[in-house]
This record gives C-alpha cells, structure tokens and sequence, in this order.
C-alpha cells in the first residue's frame, strides 16, 4: 500500500489551505533574525531586544484565545484572510519603528495580527476533515511549515547581510501572497463559515467553554512537559553544542536540515499508518521518543551521536505534534471550534515565552547533565499523564469517539 495514499481523500480545501501556509511560511524572515535586526541596524541592547522578543510572545499567548473565539463568531476563513493582510501591512511598516517604544508596540502589534492565523487555519482543518483524516491532514499542514521554513530562514540569512529592510519587505510580500492564494481559490466547503448556533437538545457537555472543560484542561496540561522540552531547541540545545560540545555553528543547522529532511520523507506516512491507534497509546510513544532524544543529549560526544538523538526526537515529534493537534480538534465542540483550538496554540505560546529562559537558567547554574535529565524526566511525565487520559474509544477507521 502506499504510504501516501491517506492523502487522496483529503478535501480540496485542504490543499488550498496547505498552499497557503507554504507560501506564508517561505517568506518567514523577520522572527528569525528580529534580535540581530534590533542589535545592528536599531543598535539596541541583547536585553532590550530579548525583551521585544518576549512581549511578542505574551501577546501571541493571547491572540491564540481570542482569534479561535472570533473565527467562532464571525468564521475562520475571513480571520485568515485579514491575518494575512493586515501582517503584510505590519511587516512592511515595520522598519519605520525607531524609537524603542515605537518597536514595542510594533512587535506587539505583528504578534496580534500573525499569530490570529495559526488558531484559525487549525479550527478550519478540523471543520474539513473526518476523524480518521485528522491526523494525515495535520501532518500535511506540518510538512507545508516545515518545508517553507527550509527557504525562508535561510533565504533570510541571505537578505539580512544585504539588507534588513529587504527582509520586512519579502516577508511582508509573501503574506500577500498567501493571502490571495486563500481568496482566488474556490472554495466550497462551509468550514471557515461561523460555527452555527447551539441546537435544542444538545448536550451542555459539548458546548462548554474550553476552560470549563476539565478533560480537555487536562490533556493541555500533560502536553506541555513536552513541549517545554521541545522548545530548548530556541536556546539551551545550540548552546550545548557549540559551548559544551564544542561544535561549530553550522554544526547546529546541518541537524536542524537533518530534522526537516526526515519530517518530509516520513511524517506524512508515519500518521497515515499509526491513524488507528489510540491516542492514549500514541501520543505517549511520542512524548517517550522526545524524551529520550533530548535525555540523550547529555550523552552526545560529538556530530554522529547528536545526530543520532535528532532523529529519536524527531519520530517523537512527528508522532507527538499530529496527534495532540488532531486530539484537540476531537475533543472540541462544534460551535466552540475555535475557542478550543486558540487554547491549544496558546500551549505552545506559553511554552516558548517559558521553556528557553528556563532552560538556560538550569544550564548556567546546574549544568548540562542536570538540564537533559530534567528534559528527559519532563517528557517521561508527559507520557505517563498522556497514558493515563482517557480520550474515549478508537474509531474503526481511526480517530477518536467521544466517551
């Protein structure tokens, strides 16, 4: 059989909305190198530049609530679209933020409108698909990130050393771009309309507010572990290298290229042949995989054996970020989609505003082999919780039933 082949019964809006998450993300310049722009052409301070990266964060941790919340009431194509837009927009007027505070608000206001994307492109995947298409679809959408995130930065890095207000330009470019990909493309389906109104008779189980929902707080709640861990890739991981293993620089990138070759050659058949699992025998065995990539660390001696470890946590990764997004849209309602999927995107939004500084705090002070056993213990709790969540019973052709 081919291990492909979980893709032909996708929608074709689905396609449509992988495009444009490929164009969006190939064009992702200005967050990678925000922090050297700040520092050469604005002159600033690292700690006044780490700072406009941290107000980015917190506000992108409540752009992702209130963007899922909206795409419920005013329906998640049209949130998308203005995303798109107005962060063109943003993104080309940047520059012209000089003054510090000019830049803070500048940041805060990239963060409000690029990040409303994310919550509302999921809430419309999950509108698209069946439950047993669920976690091939959000593999497909994983394999658009990561395949555009191969060019942009990279093409970035190219960009940055000749101009950074070429890099705003480009990124703000492709936002266009994707947005009018997402507006000439048909589009028939009724996913991205508002979510409809509460039917006499349904149940109030269904329809509660996400932070009412003590199973779905829950399951949030054992992902995260993980996700703290993931996230030392954004600072302690490159720092191990090069600091303690003494690696170059580009040492760090070729793993980071072996890290997306792999997602592209397997991710996408790796969800297609694990569909029928549970997810509480699933995402344990990914949570499992991450922690044993990044516990194994700490035993790295050199390139082959830190190359080794990448491809531990990135089975896990590609088990782990699938299904927990495929997990979240089972559990959420119909009318509150959105409001369920914003809470998941904020998971990760808290995480990276936490996990680096963190990370690094226990590398200084207690050292590398106290950080990867913390990260390696971290992701087994994260297993043991997954484990032990009851998501409900399997589906026969994948997916999750409702208990």
């Amino acid at each position: 059989m081919n291990p492909w082949s979980s893709l032909k019964g996708l929608p074709r809006e689905i396609w449509v909305l992988c495009a444009t998450t490929l164009t969006n993300r190939v064009g992702t310049m200005v967050l990678p190198f925000l922090v050297l722009y700040l520092t050469r052409a604005l002159g600033l301070s690292p700690g006044r530049a780490g700072f406009v990266v941290t107000v980015y964060g917190l506000v992108a941790m409540v752009t992702g609530p209130l963007a899922g919340r909206l795409s419920d009431r005013v329906g998640a194509l049209r949130v998308m679209k203005t995303s798109l837009l107005l962060s063109g927009l943003v993104l080309i007027a940047f520059p012209l933020a000089r003054s510090y505070g000019a830049v803070l608000l500048a940041a805060a206001v990239l963060a409000l409108v690029n990040e409303a994307y994310r919550p509302a492109g999921l809430s419309t995947l999950t509108a698209l698909t069946a439950p047993h298409q669920r976690r091939p679809a959000f593999a497909l959408n994983r394999l658009a990130v990561n395949l555009g995130m191969s060019v942009g930065p990279a093409a970035g890095g190219i960009l940055a050393g000749i101009s950074f207000t070429a890099l705003f330009w480009v990124d703000g470019i492709t936002s266009f771009l994707a947005a009018a990909v997402l507006i000439l493309s048909p589009w028939r389906s009724a996913a991205g309309r508002p979510a409809p109104s509460l039917r006499p008779g349904q149940e109030v189980a269904r329809t509660r507010h996400p932070l009412r929902d003590g199973r779905y707080l829950l399951f949030l709640a054992a992902f995260l572990p993980s996700l703290l861990v993931f996230f030392q890739l954004e600072s302690t991981y490159p720092l191990h290298l090069v600091g303690v293993l003494g690696l170059p620089p580009a040492a760090f990138g070729f793993l980071l290229t072996l890290n997306t070759a792999l997602i592209l050659l397997f991710e996408v058949p790796l969800n297609a042949a694990m569909a029928a699992w549970p997810y509480n025998r699933a995402l344990p065995a990914g949570a499992l995989l991450c922690a044993a990539g990044f516990g194994s660390t700490a035993l790295a001696t050199g390139p082959l054996t830190a190359a080794a470890g990448v491809a531990l946590w990135t089975f896990g990764e590609m088990i782990l970020l699938p299904g927990t997004s495929a997990c979240a849209a089972d559990m959420a309602p119909e009318s509150r989609r959105g409001e369920y999927m914003g809470l998941y995107v904020m998971t990760f939004s808290l995480a990276l505003a936490t996990a680096p500084w963190a990370g690094a705090v226990v590398l200084e002070r207690l050292g590398p082999g106290v950080l990867w056993s913390a990260a390696a213990g971290l992701g087994l709790l994260s297993a043991v919780l997954l484990a032990f969540l009851r998501f409900g019973r399997p589906l026969a052709n994948g997916g999750q039933a409702p208990e």
